[in-house]
């Protein structure tokens, strides 16, 4: 049995320094992030908007969302021990799927308060509405360009930088209602903004339930081609097949694979050379983290994958 751990020590080391410059703008894009929710509050409240309003729970969701990425980084520093030998990695996960599940039910809140709106408009205070969707603008430019240069190279930071671009969004939206209702006095904008931020939330969520339940689910990511690996392992000298075949995710980042592989007979330095070439290609065709291998002599006589014939 060989196990290796593709992860490169001297680049982790490298990037360590990277990685406590992105939770310190992952720390500051939150505590904005939570300061342009509580002023959204007060000013939707205030106005009487409520595409205000759900564009502050759309930050206070970002704010939720940062709170994972920070504390995902936090975790993957600790150790692993006797009891959790993986670490602490997936509490990212169990964390995504609560925020996601509560948006969405929130989201189902928000089209309900937009449809008695519609039914009984009410008068809205565009000034207020406008100066607090300009503020919350400026938060939201200030928070993507502090997490543009993490996100090149942390899928959690990239995760948290989309947010923060479709906030830029949905303040835009706000802003432009507001003018609409100034001038124009047309009321019924703010339930139809607040219709169109909670479909997008809605949107973000269950794309977020999705991955994460494929994740907890050991499903084989999208990206990868089971027989396309099966096919470049065994057109290698000496491999007559590959068999039980796994490939799942921890989390984000991390893609485990493990696999039996059936070879002629030979050393034991030969099946470490293969090892080796195997690792190589699992990393650089399909972003591989990690790989288990199993290797074996006769055991099987299929090419087919999970279906060999026990000599």
């Amino acid at each position: 049995m060989r196990r290796r751990d593709l992860t490169d020590q001297q680049h982790c080391n490298t990037l360590q320094g990277e990685d406590i410059t992105s939770t310190t703008r992952l720390f500051i894009t939150m505590a904005l992030n939570l300061l342009i929710a509580v002023v959204e509050v007060i000013g939707g409240l205030i106005s009487g908007s409520l595409s205000l309003l759900s564009d502050a729970l759309h930050n206070f969701s970002d704010a939720i969302s940062i709170v994972i990425s920070y504390i995902a980084i936090r975790l993957g520093r600790k150790p692993k021990s006797a009891k959790y030998t993986f670490g602490l990695k997936r509490a990212e996960i169990l964390a995504a799927v609560i925020n996601a599940a509560t948006m969405i039910i929130i989201c189902v809140y928000l089209f309900k308060e937009a449809y008695e709106r519609f039914v009984s408009p009410r008068a809205i205070s565009a000034g207020t509405m406008i100066i607090v969707a300009v503020v919350g603008l400026i938060a939201n430019i200030i928070g993507t360009l502090l997490l543009k240069k993490g996100a090149r190279h942390n899928i959690n930071i990239r995760s948290a930088y989309l947010h923060l671009l479709g906030d830029t969004v949905s303040s835009v939206a706000v802003i432009l209602g507001g003018i609409g209702i100034y001038f124009f006095r047309v009321y019924w904008i703010d339930p139809v903004l607040t219709l169109l931020i909670s479909i997008y939330i809605l949107k973000e969520s269950v794309a977020i339930v999705k991955e994460v339940l494929d994740i907890l689910m050991m499903g084989t990511p999208e990206h990868i081609s089971i027989a396309e690996i099966q096919k470049q392992i065994e057109d290698l000298p000496c491999i007559n097949n590959i068999h039980h075949v796994h490939i799942w995710r921890l989390n984000e980042k991390e893609i485990h694979f493990e696999a039996h592989v059936d070879v002629e007979d030979m050393p034991v330095s030969e099946t470490d050379r293969l090892c080796n070439i195997i690792e190589e290609k699992l990393k650089r065709h399909h972003d591989i983290t990690h790989v288990t291998l199993q290797f074996e002599t006769g055991k099987c006589v299929s090419k087919a994958r999970g279906a060999c014939t026990p000599l």
